[in-house]
């Protein structure tokens, strides 16, 4: 093992610019995912005919593939049918498509867990069923979704090292380029890059564990 030339300022250099990647991609997936499954979760609780069947048979379909799967599938397969993407936006599609999926089910069970009660009595004080949505239900079931979904925002920025299969230039990607200079820059690299995951996303589960803990 060479730590001293596994962390050599350059190889930092080279590790920090993959890591930026990937918090980018993991950000901009956060980001249209959430949306996304909000608005998936919440027409499959509204059971809209036709619609909320569908939209379940969509959600299960992706939440039972790979996600490896859908990686290969918005690089390799898009371009066939005159959808080309870059490696970046394929992997930000890619983890889109399935993160959504896999947080529409959160929110579902989030605003499933509400009492009865509370929207037959917001119902019978006059609001409509979108407002008892908007203003009753969503607001308690966010608060309950906060532990789970930051569970899935974390699982999503370690699913972002799959990308490496397309050679996106992310984290493990810039980690194996390193350690095919020097087979004994593998044990202090990965190490490194172990560190580097596990404090961004130790520090997310502090703050999914704080805002339980004061139920925001």
């Amino acid at each position: 093992m060479d730590f001293v030339g596994a962390y050599s300022p350059a190889h930092l250099k080279f590790l920090l610019e993959g890591f930026v990647v990937t918090l980018e991609v993991a950000f901009l997936s956060i980001c249209f995912s959430f949306l996304i499954g909000i608005v998936i979760g919440v027409l499959r609780y509204s059971r809209i005919p036709f619609i909320s069947p569908l939209l379940a048979v969509g959600v299960e379909t992706i939440r039972n593939l790979p996600l490896l799967l859908i990686i290969f599938f918005t690089y390799f397969a898009l371009p066939e049918v005159g959808f080309k993407l870059d490696k970046f936006y394929a992997a930000i599609l890619a983890l889109v498509i399935f993160e959504s999926a896999m947080l529409s089910e959160i929110v579902r069970s989030g605003l499933n867990s509400i009492e009865k009660g509370q929207i037959e009595a917001a119902r019978s004080s006059g609001l409509t069923y979108t407002q008892t949505l908007w203003h009753i239900v969503l607001p308690q079931a966010l608060r309950r979704m906060v532990p789970p979904i930051v569970g899935q925002f974390i699982s999503l920025l370690k699913d972002t090292s799959l990308a490496v299969v397309i050679a996106l230039p992310e984290l493990m990607n810039h980690a194996q380029i390193i350690n095919g200079q020097n087979v004994n820059y593998v044990i202090p690299i990965f190490l490194l890059v172990a560190v580097m995951y596990f404090v961004v996303n130790y520090s997310l589960s502090l703050v999914s564990r704080r805002l339980e803990h004061k139920h925001i």
